[in-house]
């Protein structure tokens, strides 16, 4: 007598391995071992396409990339046959936060680690699949960072800053920075900025005095920057990341020989601007799709509130920051025009800059600035990751990189809209669920 059971059993695994021969796991952990066969790749390091490309990960890592005919696949990895499609490196956001921001509500409560995880499963549902959190970051969010070298990762990956340094003093602040490297930050963040006039900036012997104590331990610092004068000053000093557009006056070529010489990247972060004016009426994404399938409606109600727009559009600094966004772009152009690094960034996090959904408008307003889909491509992925070191593991379709990328159904290199049209994300060769 056959037993039932049995043959229903038999069934499933029949069906399972025929469904995987074809298409991919819904959720989850896939196979240690799994190749993507027939895309065309964009590897992120502005090299051509690979048309009808084989990509092989195992263990979340990238094993191996090319030409299909080149690349043998192993027995037993799970296949996911990808033709017609493009396939690109995850987004790395060199300039992001991950903060206590709900909604239009900046609390201490709500930096949990719960909320911290929203946030950067938000982002990975949008192709972002890196970000550096640039200032804010406490304890949690370091356990985080110290907790995604795994092939099981499920949600964007984090670097921190830890707190800004502000201090105006400079042995306050170079004792901030050595109390800093020793909570095991990325990096250092200061701000040289007077909020258009508003504020006094810290002076130049303080951030002499930051910069000098983060490179003794090792460290990096960002910048934000607002006059070009400010920009020319810390990178004499050594500053080593420009954390904004500068945006007061067109970039000169002292400043793009300082930034060569020393190989300095600039983050432009034009979707900052936009925040700060782009609510003085109804913003045209209230009505995009894309932005509407994670945005809390009450967030939208609150911003289309007749009060607080007329509060925008009343407001000398949201108004100086659209003049100062038309600089920005035109520098963006001439900064990428002379062969300077750009590392993608938008400041998302803070009420009103919307994660995810905002580094697609950023790739876009970059588009508008002139940059091609190649360069904007390689500037959000493996440029941002080299900005900061972290080339070796992530930014780009590589062996030995961690395996985080982005099924599009249409080549962005035909129109970098094109970037919006995600079929699935994954993470450490995990695909990540597009539901929240």
């Amino acid at each position: 007598m056959v037993n039932c059971r049995a043959c229903t059993t038999i069934l499933v695994v029949v069906i399972t391995i025929f469904y995987f021969d074809t298409t991919w796991s819904e959720s989850g952990r896939t196979e240690d071992s799994h190749a993507f066969i027939g895309a065309r790749v964009i590897d992120g390091t502005g090299a051509n396409p690979i048309e009808n490309a084989t990509i092989i990960i195992r263990n979340g890592r990238f094993e191996a990339v090319g030409p299909s005919e080149t690349i043998e696949v192993p027995d037993g990895a799970t296949i996911i046959k990808v033709p017609g499609k493009t396939i690109v490196p995850g987004l790395v956001n060199a300039h992001g936060h991950i903060s206590d921001v709900k909604g239009l509500e900046s609390k201490p409560e709500h930096y949990t680690t719960d909320h911290l995880l929203e946030q950067l499963r938000l982002y990975a549902r949008y192709g972002v699949t890196t970000v550096f959190s640039l200032g804010g970051d406490k304890e949690k969010a370091f356990k985080l960072r110290d907790a995604q070298n795994t092939p099981d990762l499920d949600r964007a990956r984090i670097f921190v800053a830890g707190p800004v340094v502000t201090s105006r003093d400079p042995k306050a602040a170079r004792m901030m920075t050595h109390a800093i490297a020793d909570m095991k930050a990325d990096y250092v963040k200061i701000r040289v900025d007077d909020n258009l006039g508003t504020v006094q900036k810290m002076p130049p012997l303080t951030y002499e005095a930051v910069i000098d104590a983060a490179h003794q331990r090792g460290l990096k610092v960002a910048s934000h920057v607002f006059y070009l004068e400010d920009a020319k000053t810390l990178l004499k000093l050594g500053s080593d990341f420009i954390a904004h557009s500068i945006r007061d006056n067109d970039i000169d070529e002292e400043t793009i020989e300082l930034l060569k010489t020393r190989e300095v990247c600039v983050c432009p972060t034009l979707t900052r601007e936009l925040s700060t004016f782009v609510y003085e009426n109804r913003p045209a994404f209230f009505k995009d799709p894309f932005f509407l399938r994670e945005v809390d409606p009450v967030v939208i109600e609150e911003l289309l509130d007749p009060a607080r727009q007329r509060k925008v559009r009343e407001s000398k600094s949201a108004q100086g920051y659209k003049s100062a966004l038309k600089v920005a772009i035109r520098n963006l152009k001439t900064l990428s025009t002379a062969g300077v690094r750009i590392a993608f960034g938008t400041d998302t996090g803070p009420a009103g800059r919307f994660q995810g959904y905002f580094e697609h408008i950023e790739i876009e307003m970059m588009s508008e600035a002139g940059l091609t889909p190649m360069q904007i491509i390689k500037a959000a992925t493996s440029d941002a990751a080299r900005c900061w070191a972290k080339h070796e593991e992530l930014g780009s379709i590589q062996p030995g990189k961690w395996a985080d990328l982005i099924i599009l159904s249409k080549n962005p290199l035909d129109d970098i809209k094109n970037m919006r049209e995600i079929e699935s994300v994954w993470i450490s060769g995990n695909r990540i669920p597009q539901t929240r």
